[in-house]
């Protein structure tokens, strides 16, 4: 589960850095990328065997320290995004720099306070330090604080938003709003258990491990709602690829009939790479020029159709798709030889204005399986 959980947000991260390359000037996607670069970098030392290979080089606390930092970097980049995206450019920026201020003196505060404790007194877990040292208390009430105050601040904004958006977005929203309280809710608790740790009390076994657990649920619920529009935006463009290839491999039989009654209407283009026909842009290109190659052929062969029909709705409402096969063949046989008809029937239009696109693609995609189907 956490080896998953880390592929994903090295996932999201590698998206966030991809998309700031395209971009490197927007200030709020440079934050959200840091605050995801942060999170995943603090990650390793959050586990047992990253924490004590790094401890075992840096010194015994090492990680724990290169831990919290790095959170509160994390935090401080998230809001960093909502000052850059609800505040003018000026007002924004001088905000970012007072609470980069803030969280850099909060920074040393803690790392000060790392430094003094004796050997190995931050060495271990939340629930098994030494809170009575001063120092370790001082660690973990200021970084709790810190972050308590920078994820009740950025819910707060990601509430706001999520009134103001629609879905999927306002559900991601959400879902982060949520699991940012949650997030903060846990800081403050564990605030109270380092003041009662402190003075030499104890804390119940299964309070630390409930806090802990709302600290898991909550980050897993932050990750999924600042993920979840992006991912259900790719799913829905992975099904419109793959629908759009599916559509072009079935319009190959009309297409095919249609170029050989009008070369002329098959559109020049360059020649495409096999990496182009797999590529979102090249199969959703191809896709819809084979749709007006196949529209501007009916228009071609239209006239030599008999009997007249006013509409591809029309000829497969009259005939079997045997038939339907046989009069398009013949209407393109005539045209090829040159028979005129002695009144032509009005020609089939290019799009109708009273119809959707969706449903012009679906007659046309009638006409093709009816091709394929007597063959």
């Amino acid at each position: 589960m956490a080896a998953l959980f880390l592929v994903g947000l090295a996932a999201a991260v590698g998206w966030k850095f991809y998309q700031l390359a395209k971009a490197p000037q927007d200030r709020s996607l440079r934050s959200v990328t840091l605050c995801l670069a942060c999170a995943a970098m603090s990650y390793p030392f959050a586990m047992p065997g990253g924490a004590t290979g790094f401890d075992t080089v840096a010194g015994h606390g090492a990680a724990k320290v290169v831990q919290n930092v790095l959170l509160l970097a994390t935090v401080y980049f998230l809001m960093c995004f909502y000052l850059y995206a609800s505040a003018d450019g000026d007002s924004g920026r001088r905000r970012a720099r007072v609470e980069g201020l803030v969280v850099a003196v909060v920074a040393v505060a803690v790392i000060v306070a790392a430094a003094t404790v004796p050997h190995q007194a931050l060495a271990g877990s939340f629930s098994t330090t030494d809170m009575t040292i001063a120092q370790v208390a001082f660690f973990y009430l200021v970084t709790g604080l810190y972050l308590m105050y920078a994820l009740t601040a950025a819910a707060l904004w990601t509430r706001r938003y999520a009134r103001l958006s629609t879905k999927p977005h306002s559900t991601g929203l959400w879902t982060a709003g949520v699991g940012m309280f949650g997030m903060a809710v846990a800081c403050a608790i564990r605030a109270v258990i380092v003041g009662i740790r402190w003075r030499g009390g104890g804390v119940p076994g299964p309070v630390l491990a409930a806090v802990a657990l709302l600290l898991v649920v909550s980050t897993l619920l932050f990750v999924f709602g600042i993920t979840y529009p992006g991912v259900r935006a790719r799913v829905s463009l992975c099904r419109l690829w793959v629908r759009h290839r599916r559509e072009h491999a079935r319009l190959e039989p009309l297409w095919t009939l249609m170029a050989e009654a009008a070369p002329h209407a098959v559109l020049t283009t360059q020649s495409s790479s096999k990496r182009d026909r797999w590529r979102a842009r090249g199969v959703h290109r191809r896709h819809h020029r084979r749709i007006v190659e196949c529209r501007d052929g009916l228009v071609e062969i239209s006239p030599y159709l008999e009997p007249a029909v006013e509409s591809e709705s029309q000829l497969l409402a009259h005939d079997s798709e045997r038939l339907t096969a046989q009069r398009l063949r013949g209407a393109v046989h005539a045209h090829l030889n040159g028979v005129v008809r002695p009144a032509p029937a009005p020609p089939l239009t290019a799009m109708p204005r009273q119809r959707s696109r969706e449903a012009d693609i679906q007659e046309l995609l009638a006409l093709s399986d009816a091709l394929r189907s007597a063959s």
